[in-house]
């Protein structure tokens, strides 16, 4: 399945060309084609030579981008000793482009964008001008699973050294901003001595997992993948041999659906088979950006030990035969849309895993977002209380405050969720309202309305080269704007509404899949300027009735009016909706006007 280069082939890649070499040769005995009669030939169109999309397996192992040369030229990660012993000492200026620009990455490093510069600036001409002499930097939280010593370790050093930046993403991971590369050391050095790291957090590699919040205490999970998750990390992340994939690589893995696995390149998800009882249903090429694909199912029923087995498979394979050429085609699921799932399935077991794969049931899908905000019981008999942050905007200063009341309330499990919110588990009985009290003052609620709840927000371009508008910053004002204008309704309001608000085309905060989505770009306001706008989205979801949101023609608003049309729109839905019709719904089948 593997090999021991950095690079990484199939076992058969060297002979693959020579064999088929050998197939065109004509044999000495084969019979001579009949003779033609010379005479008009019928015309035929030019033969199209199709482009190789540079996919290793098929023998074509020569760059054919700047990103996959760069790649060939070093492995990614070993700029780490390069930042350690060069970087760090002599400064930003010492940094080489490659290493800053791409290999940095897969240590969780991105330069953030340079203040100053609104969404005209946007764009890669402009990227020495955008390029800030900071960094933001991803802390790899694992399935969102800390302890209270890793919770302070990460509120320490975004104090210290991140100006009190300290951002949940929809990924469960903590996001810094304002990080000087001459601190990058120390900070791995702390991070590293409670178990944390930053290894692939970024890159062309198997970036975090996604797990459950409440993994291993869930009344309602099938199992708990947790030992899949920790031997998968254990085994695989920050190894050589899965570090160039054609581009980032993203896993679900949890046993019940509240890890959005069907926009994952890979996720398995628990279901009871009727013979061989809890196991994971596979999921394989979801993802979203400029080509939104839903994950399709590879129909096969896996155990929960042969769970790294198979994702080693899915990413070998994925390394070997993944396009290469493009990098806007490069992801798994355009390999998945091509092949279809019935070939993915056969290479996977004929040549990585070398064996069959049981057929499987699908999960029963689900009907609404499980985010795990409130209180739940846990298997152990106390409580999960789940906060609801603005879009996942906290600090330093608040999760050190945070850990300080969990710590009171008896607890020492904190977890992030794929949703930008937080958990605190172990809670008693008795010291569950006190709790919730105490992380109110701080802005975490635990009862928020149905706004604060369900606001989604990429990093926008307060921190983001590639953002247009603001997002995450402006979300802290539209969640409580949102509860003010619509106080007379939101009693009205029994199904959620999912906001989701995304600086570019790139979809970090999935605006694809919300029942509101919104995609930042500059738009025209009527008196011929530019101004930062959305397109808009509307009817996403998973689960049930999983779909891509509706966009209408020339369907755009301006971020000043972004409170506005909002509340249009919701007023229309609570005005036309049928009894307990979802938004989405709706959204299907609502009047364009409605919409506008």
């Amino acid at each position: 399945m593997t090999s021991n280069t950095d690079a990484g082939h199939t076992p058969s890649e060297s002979d693959r060309p020579q064999r088929a070499a050998a197939e065109l040769r004509v044999r000495p005995d084969r019979p001579r084609r009949a003779e033609v009669p010379a005479g008009p030939r019928e015309r035929t169109g030019k033969p199209v030579q199709r482009k190789s999309e540079g996919q290793w397996a098929l023998g074509y192992r020569e760059p054919l981008n700047a990103n996959e040369q760069s790649k060939k030229d070093d492995n990614p990660l070993n700029v780490r000793a390069r930042i350690e012993n060069i970087y760090s000492k002599n400064g930003f200026d010492s940094i080489d482009k490659a290493d800053l620009r791409g290999r940095m990455r897969w240590w969780g490093l991105y330069t953030q964008r340079e203040q100053g510069y609104d969404g005209t600036w946007t764009g890669d001409e402009n990227i020495d001008i955008l390029e800030a002499r900071y960094f933001m930097m991803r802390v790899r939280c694992d399935a969102g699973a800390l302890n209270l010593a890793q919770l302070r370790t990460i509120a320490g050093i975004s104090t210290e050294f991140g100006r009190d930046t300290a951002d949940l993403s929809d990924r469960e991971n903590v996001q810094y901003h304002w990080i000087e590369i001459e601190n990058v050391p120390e900070i791995w050095r702390r991070l590293e001595e409670v178990g944390l790291k930053t290894t692939e957090a970024c890159g062309d590699c198997p970036r975090v997992v996604l797990g459950s919040p409440l993994a291993g205490e869930s009344l309602t999970e099938v199992l708990d993948p947790t030992p899949a998750i920790d031997e998968i990390v254990r085994r695989y992340i920050g190894d050589k041999r899965y570090s160039n994939l054609p581009r980032k690589f993203k896993t679900a893995i949890s046993g019940q659906q509240d890890v959005a696995h069907e926009i994952n390149d890979v996720a398995f998800i628990g279901v009871v088979h009727p013979e061989y009882g809890p196991g994971l249903d596979v999921w394989v090429g979801g993802g979203l950006s400029t080509n939104p694909m839903l994950a399709q199912r590879l129909g096969v029923w896996v155990p929960l030990d042969e769970v790294p087995d198979v994702w080693e498979g899915i990413v070998a394979l994925y390394r070997d035969y993944g396009y290469r050429r493009l990098r806007t085609k490069a992801r798994i699921k355009f390999l998945v849309k091509d092949w279809g799932i019935e070939k993915f399935r056969q290479v996977l077991e004929d040549e990585y895993l070398k064996r069959k794969l049981t057929d499987g049931p699908a999960p029963e899908q689900a009907t609404q977002v499980v985010d795990h905000i409130g209180v739940q019981r846990l298997r152990n008999g106390r409580n999960a209380i789940g906060f609801s942050p603005i879009a996942g905007r906290v600090s330093g200063t608040i999760l050190t405050q945070v850990a300080d009341a969990a710590e009171r309330a008896g607890s020492d499990r904190v977890r992030f969720t794929p949703y930008q919110k937080l958990v605190v588990l172990d809670v008693p009985d008795d010291k569950v309202e006190r709790l919730i009290d105490e992380l109110d003052a701080l802005g975490l609620q635990a009862r928020p309305s149905i706004w604060r709840r369900n606001l989604v927000a990429c990093s926008g371009i307060e921190f983001c080269k590639l953002s247009f508008v603001e997002t995450r910053k402006r979300s802290q004002a539209l969640a409580p704007e949102l509860e003010q204008r619509l106080a007379d309704i939101n009693a009205q309001l029994d199904v959620p509404i999912t906001i989701n608000i995304n600086g570019c085309p790139n979809s970090c905060a999935r605006a694809q899949i919300a029942d509101i989505g919104f995609k930042g770009q500059l738009v025209d306001d009527g008196d011929g300027n530019q101004v930062e706008g959305f397109q808009v989205h509307l009817g996403g979801s998973l689960g049930f009735d999983s779909a891509f949101g509706r966009k209408l023609r020339q369907h755009k608003v301006t971020s000043s009016e972004l409170g506005d049309y909002i509340e249009r729109v919701v007023r229309n839905f609570v005005k036309n909706r049928d009894s307990g019709e979802r938004f989405a719904q709706w959204a299907v089948r609502a009047d364009d006007d409605d919409l506008r």
